[in-house]
């Protein structure tokens, strides 16, 4: 799944850095050309990982803008091919060469441990040669205009192996995750962020500790959802700059899905799956009460006649599953395929950032009451309703 689905996986990372006021292009396709990706299908490397062209991810060139450069976007993907040979297929090969090199010495009964070793580099290294290796894409897109980068994947490894790239590309930029905090910061202003300041449970400015001691914000945030979902508070304004104009309704509830997390009576972590459409939610609320926490959950949003629906991570707010309505491009025969491409780029970005501009509207509406005197009353009516529900 890449830009160009309906239904992806995403995070979102904040990036500062000096981009050069002139000769942009040549800049950006140097440094991606530097560490571009190689091909390793006709040698016996193991890996091969580097940037390339999302629309041609089999040729790694970023020779004219049109490659990678849409108007304040810059989208790229990483490349990443990998030979893996099966376990099964790694010991019947060596089992060989032992009973071969065996064979040939009756006086031994086992192989020497320095010999095996070179068996095994020996197998290696042949088999090595003669697997092709897999290759995998994952895509984003750099907003150079307000600095948010989105990569479409939330695995752990290919983040890791994302950062890593992109810090070997852009030596002098910083790259955070938009996590719970960071996002809250970028949305309030003011007294409010001033509030929330204070309200940072963090010892310290690192992301680790940013994450660990504010997953408050992802629970209570959770929480404040699902009681205004059932208690018919669902509809609200768009608060925020964006696609939308400002001040448009639209309706927000949770459905489907949560995931719900906390301590169960043999001093061990339970977790809590409730899913399928329900009335009540009687499961989750019976956790709720019992002390358990919402970790993440499937988020709808609905404006007109859209519905987005967002599976968010509580500690992280990383999304597992974005799916945003579905973009129609009317194909014509006179049209250039590369054109179609971009023209579907362009949809696909509107709907996604419709649907993050709703989503940080609902967020930053619960950050109001959250951070300020309100959130007293309103912690009091949820804790009722869980009391009596």
């Amino acid at each position: 799944m890449g830009v160009y689905s309906n239904s992806v996986a995403m995070t979102q990372f904040r990036v500062s850095g000096d981009i050069p006021a002139n000769e942009q292009f040549r800049w950006y396709s140097e440094k991606f050309s530097l560490m571009g990706f190689r091909s390793i299908e006709n040698g016996s490397e193991q890996l091969s990982e580097g940037w390339t062209r999302t629309d041609q991810p089999d040729d790694p060139a970023f020779e004219v803008p049109g490659d990678f450069w849409r108007d304040d976007y810059i989208l790229v993907s990483i490349r990443c091919d990998q030979r893996k040979i099966p376990s099964s297929l790694f010991r019947f090969h060596l089992s060989r060469e032992e009973t071969a090199f065996l064979a040939g010495r009756p006086d031994l009964h086992r192989t020497p441990k320095g010999k095996m070793q070179e068996m095994k580099e020996m197998v290696h290294v042949r088999l090595m040669a003669k697997t092709l290796p897999v290759p995998s894409t994952t895509d984003l897109v750099w907003n150079t205009g307000n600095g948010i980068l989105t990569i479409f994947s939330c695995s752990g490894k290919t983040l890791e192996r994302f950062e890593t790239l992109f810090r070997k590309t852009f030596e002098s930029f910083h790259l955070v995750p938009v996590h719970p905090f960071a996002r809250a910061e970028m949305l309030l202003e003011g007294k409010s962020l001033e509030l929330l300041h204070k309200a940072n449970r963090a010892n310290s400015d690192s992301v680790a500790a940013l994450i660990a001691e504010n997953r408050w914000i992802g629970e209570d945030f959770q929480l404040w959802l699902l009681y205004r979902s059932l208690n018919g508070e669902g509809d609200f304004r768009i608060s925020l700059p964006g696609r939308f104009s400002g001040g448009e309704p639209f309706s927000a509830w949770i459905d489907e899905r949560i995931l719900l997390q906390g301590g169960s009576d043999d001093g061990g972590v339970q977790k809590v799956s409730v899913s399928g459409s329900q009335d009540s939610y009687s499961e989750a609320i019976t956790s709720l009460r019992g002390g358990k926490t919402i970790k993440s959950s499937t988020i709808c949003l609905e404006k007109g006649e859209d519905i987005w629906k967002l599976t968010l991570r509580g500690d992280t707010f990383d999304f597992a599953s974005f799916k945003a309505p579905a973009i129609r491009i009317e194909r014509d025969d006179s049209v250039d395929a590369g054109r179609e491409r971009e023209a579907a780029f362009y949809e696909r970005m509107l709907v996604v950032e419709q649907g993050l501009q709703l989503f940080d509207s609902l967020f930053a509406a619960f950050l109001q009451e959250r951070v300020n005197d309100s959130w007293s009353e309103r912690a009091s009516c949820i804790h009722k309703w869980l009391e009596t529900s």
